[in-house]
């Protein structure tokens, strides 16, 4: 019989695609299961009050709640560290490791851990988010050695209405950015319905997509001892070690 393994993910309160998306991915890998708490986040932008949303206490507190589960890891399936800074994750993961005792990694950790095993430099960005937080993120990439070399954003700050973006928009933005011939594109936000594009788009581009849904989960199972590759008909991420 297969060990269970329970994944434990950490989710904006106002996020409606990373759940439907994230389990199935896990039911992708016998015996895995994905489980969520939520913690209140319902607007992206660099406002005080939006910032605030991510405050580390808020966040334990809902990774405390996943401990009562017994998850084997913990995944904070969010992306604030690409305007926060990546520090912030590092220090995130620290933290709920202290409190809860159990491995956690996050959907930025692991996208940068991809690129790095990959060795991609010139990656290319789209989000549904305003042009500040965008330039942010492109602030940050740059500084680690990363240039983004094209960039789609929507404009949108509402976390809820991420979700409504139609991922034929989404596929129509990668393409515009695959232009550019980037060694990578990210759809950058855990509330875009893209993670199940990347076969199709890798097909017509012969560029790799890392969905930040995706990449949370490719985190997870590294983390928690299962082998991402059994993960198929999601993108050639899976396959990367």
């Amino acid at each position: 019989m297969t060990r269970p393994l329970r994944l434990g993910v950490l989710t904006p309160s106002s996020n409606t695609a990373l759940e439907p998306l994230t389990s199935a991915l896990a039911a992708a890998v016998p015996g895995c299961s994905a489980h969520f708490s939520r913690f209140k986040v319902t607007e992206i932008s660099l406002s005080a009050q939006a910032l605030g949303q991510f405050d580390d206490s808020k966040i334990l507190a809902a990774a405390e709640l996943l401990a009562d589960a017994k998850v084997d890891v913990i995944g904070w399936s969010g992306t604030a560290a690409g305007w926060l800074g990546f520090d912030s994750d590092l220090r995130l993961v620290e933290r709920i490791h202290q409190r809860t005792g159990i491995r956690a990694t996050t959907a930025v950790l692991a996208l940068n851990e991809l690129m790095a095993l990959q060795g991609i430099t010139r990656l290319a960005l789209v989000s549904p988010y305003t042009a500040d937080v965008q330039q942010r993120i492109v602030d940050n990439y740059r500084a680690i050695g990363i240039e983004v070399v094209a960039e789609r954003h929507l404009g949108i700050c509402v976390n809820h209405d991420f979700a409504l973006v139609e991922p034929a928009q989404l596929e129509s933005l990668m393409h515009e950015v695959a232009a550019a011939k980037p060694q990578a594109i990210t759809t950058f936000c855990t509330n875009l319905r893209a993670a199940p594009l990347a076969e199709r788009v890798e097909a017509a581009t012969g560029i790799a997509l890392l969905d930040t849904v995706s990449t949370t989960v490719w985190g997870l199972l590294r983390a928690g001892g299962a082998d991402p590759a059994q993960v198929r008909g999601w993108g050639r991420l899976f396959g990367w070690h």
